[in-house]
C-alpha cells in the first residue's frame, strides 16, 4: 500500500547558519552600532535566546531572524513566538522555542483534518510522525495538498513516499 510520513523536523545546521547570518547582519547595521545584542541558540533545549537594549530593537532582530530563516529555505513557523519578551535590568530578553517534532495535540488535529476530508486513507500517529496510507497515490497527494492549505501553523514536511 502506498504511504508517506508527515513530519516536522528542523535541520539544525541550517538553523545554525541562519542564526550566524543574523548575528553578522546585526553587527553590520548602523542602527545597532554600540548597542548590546546577544543571540544564542541552545542546541540541546532548542531554544533561541535574544537579549537587546530596547523593545523596538527586539522587534527588528526578530524581523531579521525571520527573513534570514526564510532565505535559508525554512518556514517562519519553525519559531514559537507565543512567549512575551521580559525585561531583566536594562535589557529586554526573549526566549523563542524552536518547534521540532509534532506534539500529540497537533498530531490529533492533523489526523482529524484528514479524516474529516472524507478521503480513502488511514492516518496513524507514531510518536512525532504521522503515517498516512492509502490505496492510491492520488489520494495521498490530495492529503498533502489538504495539509498545505490548512494553515496549521506548523512547518510540515512530507517524507518516505512509498508506492
Amino acid at each position: 500500500m502506498p504511504s508517506f510520513d508527515i513530519v516536522s523536523k528542523v535541520d539544525l545546521q541550517t538553523l545554525d547558519n541562519a542564526i550566524n547570518t543574523v548575528k553578522k547582519e546585526i553587527t553590520n547595521r548602523y542602527d545597532f552600532k554600540g548597542s548590546h545584542v546577544n543571540i544564542e541558540l541552545d542546541k540541546k533545549e532548542l531554544v533561541l535566546k535574544l537579549e537587546v537594549e530596547t523593545d523596538m530593537k527586539l522587534g527588528q532582530v526578530v524581523d531579521v531572524l525571520i527573513s534570514q530563516t526564510m532565505r535559508k529555505g525554512m518556514e517562519a513557523s519553525v519559531y514559537d513566538m507565543s512567549k512575551e519578551p521580559y525585561q531583566s535590568g536594562k535589557v529586554y530578553k526573549k526566549d523563542i522555542p524552536v518547534r521540532n517534532g509534532i506534539k500529540q495535540e497537533d498530531a490529533k488535529k492533523i489526523v482529524k483534518l484528514i479524516k474529516d476530508a472524507g478521503l480513502k486513507v488511514q492516518a496513524a500517529i507514531m510518536d512525532d510522525i504521522i503515517r498516512v496510507t492509502g490505496k492510491k497515490i492520488d489520494d495521498l497527494q490530495e492529503v498533502i495538498q489538504l495539509c498545505k492549505g490548512a494553515n496549521l501553523g506548523l512547518p510540515l514536511q512530507y517524507q518516505n513516499m512509498k508506492s
